[in-house]
C-alpha cells in the first residue's frame, strides 16, 4: 500500500506543448505542477524516462512527481521507465486523472479498475500489463453531445475558471494525504463526498 512504500511515484497525465497547458484533459499536469510548486522543488527534463521529473523526501518517503513528455496515449512509456529504474511496482505508483465520467469539482480514489476509454489509462495499462494500480480521479464533466476529443482538448469554461484553484488544491491535498497517511482513510474520506459507499467499493 502506498501509505506503507518507501517511494512514491505521482504521474500526472496531459499533452506537453504550451498550446495543451490549460485544457481539460491536462488537469493531471496542473494538479502534480500545483503539488511541485508547494513542496517548492522544480522539474527536470530526465530523456531516459521521457518525462520530466522532481524527486523529493517527504518524511522517510522518497516522492517523484513525473510528468510524461510523450503525448497522452504513450503515458504508460514513463511511467514503466520510471518505475523500472527503481526497482518499484504498480503499488508504488499513483496517476492523477481527468475523468468525464465525474462532475466538474468532483475528487474519486481507485485501486484498480479499467481505463473506461482514457488513452492515457489505456496506455498506462498497456505498458504495466495490470489494472491495479492507484489512481486520483479528477471530474470534468460530461461533454453534452461535443465530440470526446473536441471537449477534452478544450478549455474550461469561465464558470469553471472560477472553481479550478480550489478543485487543484484538494486534489494536492489529496496526493500529500496519500504520502502520508493511511489510504482507507483517505480513500473513505475522500469518496464519501461523492456517494455514501462502503469501504469495500473504493476498490
Amino acid at each position: 500500500m502506498i501509505d506503507k512504500a518507501e517511494h512514491v511515484v505521482i504521474v500526472g497525465l496531459g499533452n506537453p506543448g504550451s498550446e495543451y497547458e490549460t485544457t481539460r484533459h491536462n488537469l493531471g499536469f496542473l494538479v502534480v505542477q500545483t503539488l511541485a510548486a508547494m513542496l517548492k522543488v522544480s522539474f527536470t527534463k530526465q530523456p531516459k524516462f521521457e518525462a520530466q521529473v522532481a524527486s523529493l523526501k517527504v518524511g522517510d518517503k522518497r516522492v517523484h512527481l513525473v510528468l510524461p513528455e510523450t503525448y497522452m496515449n504513450e503515458s504508460g512509456r514513463a511511467c514503466e521507465r520510471v518505475l523500472n529504474y527503481y526497482k518499484l511496482t504498480s503499488q508504488e505508483l499513483i496517476v492523477v486523472t481527468d475523468d468525464l465520467a465525474l462532475p466538474f469539482g468532483q475528487l474519486r480514489i481507485r485501486l484498480m479498475g479499467s481505463a473506461g476509454g482514457h488513452n492515457g489509462l489505456k496506455s498506462i495499462q498497456a505498458a504495466l500489463g495490470t489494472t491495479h494500480y492507484l489512481r486520483l480521479k479528477m471530474g470534468i464533466g460530461a461533454s453534452d453531445g461535443c465530440p470526446y476529443v473536441d471537449y477534452v482538448l478544450g478549455h474550461f469554461t469561465g464558470e469553471e475558471k472560477k472553481q479550478l484553484g480550489e478543485f487543484i488544491t484538494r486534489g494536492v491535498e489529496c496526493l500529500k494525504r496519500l504520502i502520508t497517511e493511511d489510504f482507507y482513510k483517505v480513500a473513505n474520506s475522500v469518496n464519501r463526498r461523492l456517494m455514501d459507499r462502503k469501504e469495500t467499493d473504493i476498490v
